[in-house]
Parts: structure tokens; sequence; C-alpha cells
């Protein structure tokens, strides 16, 4: 694994190279560091289920606002409803349209996890990459998640191909809201 510290020039376009290339990347958000790939690469993800031991749907970055709402499979109200959660320390699962991302990472009928991180580098990462790229926290499925650079290291060193470090982040995990009937209720708070 290669690991740059956040801020080195060309960082985003060498990221986003990676990405395209099928690659794994740990990366800073505003809440914790999460593992990344192209979310519509089915080798990527499946070596993402791999790293953690699991199956389960995984949500993914949007750029901004406009971009999560063109995803939705939803009525104009309800995108308004959802978009009043959407946006920092937030997950929102909705339904979205077909080939949004790749199967294996939407859960029950065709629903998605979507965030958009108030953290620069997320910002920039997913409006050059221009596609939806996955974020789950760095840990192994039952294990709390990691937010040491270091330890993500020692313990990914093999698995991932780059860790942008970013410092120690002392966040949690997001809030995660889920469009059922009409209403978004917590699963997570």
């Amino acid at each position: 694994m290669k690991r740059v510290r956040l801020g080195g020039l060309g960082i985003i376009k060498a990221t986003c190279d990676l990405l395209s290339q099928g690659g794994v990347v740990v990366y800073p958000t505003d809440t914790l560091y999460g593992f990344g790939c192209d979310a519509e690469n089915d080798e990527a993800i499946k070596k993402i289920n791999q790293i953690k031991g699991r199956t389960t749907p995984i949500s993914v970055l949007a750029p901004d606002m406009n971009t999560a709402l063109g995803w939705m499979k939803l009525t104009d109200d309800e995108k308004i409803m959802v978009s009043k959660k959407l946006g920092g320390a937030s997950t929102v699962i909705v339904p979205v349209f077909k080939d949004t991302v790749h199967s294996l990472i939407t859960g029950h009928q065709n629903t998605l996890g979507i965030r958009i991180p108030d953290h620069p580098f997320c910002k920039k990462l997913s409006q050059k990459f221009g596609g939806p790229i996955t974020t789950t926290s760095v840990n192994r499925t039952g294990a709390s998640p990691m937010t040491n650079p270091n330890h993500i290291f020692s313990e990914f060193n093999n698995e991932v191909d780059l860790l942008i470090d970013d410092g120690i982040i002392s966040g949690r995990g997001s809030v995660i809201y889920i469009y059922k009937h009409g209403e978004l209720k917590t699963i997570r708070s």
C-alpha cells in the first residue's frame, strides 16, 4: 500500500486514476476513514467485501446534492424531504435508478446509501471522479472502525492500494436514515 499525506500535489488525480483502474483506497471523511472504490466495478467491490469479511450493501459518496437527487427514484416532494437530511455526517438510504451503481452494493428493492460528507477531500475527489465512490468504515466486520492511520496501515498494508493520511480522525459513524413508505426513519443515530 502506498501512503500519502493529505494535501500532497496531485493526490486527487492519482486517487481518481487508481479508482478508475479498479483500485481500493482508504480516505478520510468528516466522520471516519472509508474504504473507497469505483461503485460500478464489481471486482473492486468484491475486494472491499473480502477485506471487510462481508457481502452487505455499501454506501456511496455523491459530489453534490443535485447529483445525489438525480440518482434517486423518488418524486420531487420526496426528494425535498430527503434533501433536508442529506449532507454532512448523515447517510440516507433511498431507492435509486437501476444501473446507478453495481448491484453488488444495492440493498433490497434497489436501495442505496448516499453521503455528501463535509470534508474537502471527499468533495474534490467525488467531483473529479464523476461517478459514485463507495464509502464504508475501515474495519473488519464486527470490529470498531479504525481512526488512526498508523493502525490502518499496519492492518491493511497488503490489501489496499492507497492510504490518504489525514491524521487521527476522532469521529463516529454517520447517522443513517432510511426512506420507507413516504417517511425517513432513523436506523442509526
